[in-house]
């Protein structure tokens, strides 16, 4: 059976709730770029009063799409941790609903080091603890400017109960 083209009612089941988050303010949609590429900046979850947001690739774009801060590292870090704060503002949460980050660096041996300093102080800065769950990944990344990349994985509940089932 082919199941290429069906959608989630037509195989049996029910989908998720999910739609696409984005902050034009601080970062363009992907199909806008001067090379347009089809993905969401990011997805939002609802799953029963647990809402999990999966922000895409993040760099340091400008509201056109733009890269900014071209061969400046600190900049590029700096400016892709402020697109990501926007895109989880635009969800009403903040870097402390962060779990996860996948951090990927053109040249980990010239970079890390400035990177771990940069996030650091931007971890320190916003009181983080704990700290999200990393990955550090060397890649040849989508544009050839772009020093920095980063995925984040944000989570949060929406219902009235907290973390441990307490009203």
């Amino acid at each position: 059976m082919d199941t290429r083209s069906k959608i989630p009612e037509e195989l049996g089941h029910t989908p998720i709730r999910k739609r696409a988050i984005s902050n034009a303010a601080v970062l363009n949609e992907a199909y806008s770029d001067s090379k347009p590429s089809s993905y969401s900046r990011g997805i939002r979850i609802d799953l029963d009063g647990l809402t999990i947001l999966l922000i895409s690739g993040t760099f340091s774009g400008d509201e056109h799409g733009n890269t900014v801060h071209i061969g400046d590292f600190r900049g590029q870090m700096r400016r892709t941790l402020e697109n990501i704060t926007g895109l989880l503002a635009s969800e009403s949460c903040t870097w402390h609903d962060v779990v996860r980050t996948t951090c990927y660096l053109r040249d980990m041996d010239r970079d890390y080091d400035a990177f771990n300093e940069v996030r650091t102080a931007f971890f320190k800065g916003m009181s983080l603890d704990p700290l999200p769950a990393s990955t550090g990944i060397e890649a040849k990344l989508c544009r050839p400017e772009l020093l920095i990349d980063i995925e984040a994985i944000a989570m949060f509940r929406t219902d009235r109960k907290s973390s441990d089932g307490r009203e």
